[in-house]
């Protein structure tokens, strides 16, 4: 298992979870147009669409809670003189609304109240805009509220500007010029900075304020279009395009540095749809749904890259996306995100990110606190050169039902674990200082010389050996069942040479005969054998060890030098003499087998010279040949 390490998240196990199609938005016309948007847009109560309608460009507002399939009719919030291209909610206000159209134009609605899509009269009533915007020469693509202060709208259009409008007065205070076609914008977290992608391949950070790009550098080097988000209150911001192969691309940038992203771009596949990035600055998530594929893929930024965490797969493609605000989520489930993707046009499915845990209170550290809906400041302290991020508020008093509780802009809960941990540590010294103090209490004087001799010699005492008299009455007295002692080799070759001398004129008569005839123990393997058993070894005419008490003293005491070197080089001279009639017995016998070989071949060559006529005397031949193989097989065996 070396090299296979398993990296530690809360969201590693986070699962993307489908609708039923009774509990989706049914029977939508969806709008056509070719231009590159997200299409729908989503806050905690409503979900906008652009709408497919005739006489002029229109939308349609659908409340969340209403699913199922939606009337033939519906009020639209009509106005535009040609399609709409682009809506957003109000991130402080969530019955406020923007769009942007083909006819140069951007408005402002105002979503009624208890506005529902089902009503008793024969014909829907259309809504209409409460402020419009006009300013721009051409259509304007896209339009996006300010996340940190109140009534600021940024709109891109195709005359290559952007620019900053004050909804309250009408007018456009700003203007950011480009040199091609805006393609995605996103604001930072404390609304003071901007990053923008274009036609030219360009990407932009602007300080707004100024008016002035701080930065332009390549982007993505394809030639379809790319997006842009600001990663929340961090100094980052991620892209998402194509290569000159058309392999979709994704980028991290650090706008102090931006002249190329972190780590290079990361190639993601070779699909030919857009890859629209959506960030949740509370888990630290990046999201990427493509357009024309039904797959939408998460990643977890960490340590200034991202880690890949899985994917919602999906046979339905889709066209649009939108994604729900953290304060508007089903937090008794542990959803994390939830999205609305369009499916063929004619419906949208919710998606539920969840987190999966069995315990059924509230999960503080998969919800940190996040954005209200209280700005941090007003467009006329915005426009003076305010920063500030919007107060947050905390998701345990939404879990409990209460009022959200209001938590200050700068609270960090990740700071706030670091002080528990030094507290821990100054507790574990405190039971350290105790220990030695009962150590010094029972020590007594150091032992005397005398008293270590005389516990030295009482040691070797108790481990000595004892006389041979005392181990037999030990023997006698003992429990165990007696097992007779190994004797001694030499011994055992003293006792077996009277044996040797009676078989030895047998042994050398027969010559190659069997040697089981025998009861004799052959030298060599008597020489050889490790330890054999005294039981199979000990001559006939030896009584057994319990009659004979002295020979088994005898048996165990040890040879003298001068008594045991004499009997054993008598008895290797025997066993030589014998090696050497052995050898010369074999030897005859060889040249006796070579003798009646050959007689053997000779008459075998004889026989099959004869005649027919000498048949008799061939038959006699082979007679004697079989005599002859029969010798020699006697022999070889």
């Amino acid at each position: 298992m070396a090299g296979r390490f398993v990296r530690s998240s809360k969201y590693r196990h986070v699962f993307g979870r489908p609708t039923r199609k009774e509990q989706c938005y049914d029977n939508i016309r969806i709008s056509k147009n070719a231009w590159d948007t997200n299409l729908i847009k989503a806050n905690p109560h409503y979900l906008s669409v652009n709408w497919e309608a005739s006489g002029g460009g229109a939308f349609a507002v659908i409340p969340l809670a209403e699913k199922g399939r939606l009337p033939e009719q519906i009020p639209l919030f009509r106005g535009h003189t040609a399609v709409v291209l682009d809506t957003d909610w109000n991130p402080f206000n969530d019955s406020l609304i923007a769009s942007g159209s083909d006819d140069g134009k951007a408005f402002i609605w105002k979503v009624p109240e208890g506005f529902s899509l089902y009503s008793d009269a024969e014909e829907p009533t259309d809504v209409a805009p409460v402020h419009k915007l006009t300013g721009h020469s051409r259509k304007v693509g896209h339009v996006l509220f300010n996340p940190a202060a109140e009534n600021i709208l940024a709109t891109s259009s195709g005359d290559f500007t952007i620019k900053m409008w004050d909804i309250e007065t009408g007018s456009a205070r700003l203007t950011l010029k480009h040199n091609d076609i805006v393609q995605s914008l996103s604001w930072s977290a404390n609304g003071a900075l901007m990053v923008t992608t274009s036609r030219d391949k360009k990407l932009r950070i602007w300080d707004v304020r100024q008016e002035t790009a701080a930065h332009v550098v390549p982007g993505h080097a394809g030639a379809k279009n790319s997006r842009a988000v600001w990663m929340g209150e961090h100094d980052r911001v991620a892209t998402t395009g194509f290569s000159k192969m058309s392999d979709r691309q994704m980028g991290l940038w650090d706008i102090r540095s931006p002249q190329e992203p972190i780590g290079g771009f990361d190639m993601l596949d070779s699909i030919s749809g857009v890859c629209m990035p959506f960030w949740d600055d509370s888990t630290q998530c990046l999201y990427l749904a493509g357009k024309g594929d039904g797959n939408i893929r998460y990643y977890e930024y960490e340590h200034d890259k991202f880690e890949y965490l899985s994917e919602y797969k999906s046979a339905d493609p889709q066209r649009g996306i939108a994604f729900l605000p953290k304060r508007g989520l089903n937090i008794h489930d542990n959803e994390v995100m939830r999205a609305f993707k369009t499916v063929n046009d004619n419906y949208i499915e919710p998606i539920s990110f969840i987190v999966p845990r069995r315990a059924e209170v509230f999960q503080g550290d998969i919800y940190p606190p996040v954005t209200g809906t209280k700005p941090a400041m007003s467009s006329a302290e915005w426009f003076d050169g305010g920063d500030a991020i919007p107060p947050k508020i905390d998701l345990e008093s939404v879990y409990a039902g209460e009022e959200p509780t209001e938590i200050a802009s700068d609270y960090k809960p990740r700071p706030l674990t670091p002080p528990k941990a030094p507290a821990e540590i100054k507790k574990a010294p405190e039971p350290v200082k105790e220990a030695p103090q009962p150590l010094p209490a029972f020590r007594g004087p150091p032992p005397s010389m005398k008293e270590q001799t005389s516990s030295i010699a009482a040691l070797a005492s108790k481990f000595a050996d004892k006389d041979p008299d005392e181990s037999v009455e030990d023997d006698d007295t003992s429990s165990f069942e007696e097992i007779p002692k190994p004797v001694d080799r030499t011994e055992k070759q003293i006792h077996i040479t009277p044996t040797v001398d009676k078989t030895q004129s047998t042994g050398i008569q027969k010559g190659l005969d069997s040697p089981m005839d025998h009861p004799v123990i052959s030298p060599v393997e008597s020489t050889t054998t490790a330890r054999p058993d005294p039981q199979m070894i000990k001559p006939k005419n030896l009584d057994p060890p319990p009659a004979a008490t002295s020979s088994s003293n005898t048996m165990n005491l040890p040879p003298t030098p001068a008594a045991g070197t004499e009997p054993i080089q008598g008895y290797l001279q025997e066993i030589k003499a014998l090696l050497q009639q052995q050898t010369q017995t074999m030897a005859q016998q060889s040249a006796k087998i070579g003798q009646l070989t050959a007689e053997v071949d000779d008459l075998k060559t004889n026989l099959s010279s004869t005649n027919l006529s000498g048949r008799m005397g061939g038959a006699d031949k082979s007679e004697r040949i079989k005599r002859l193989e029969e010798e020699l097989a006697e022999l070889r065996s």
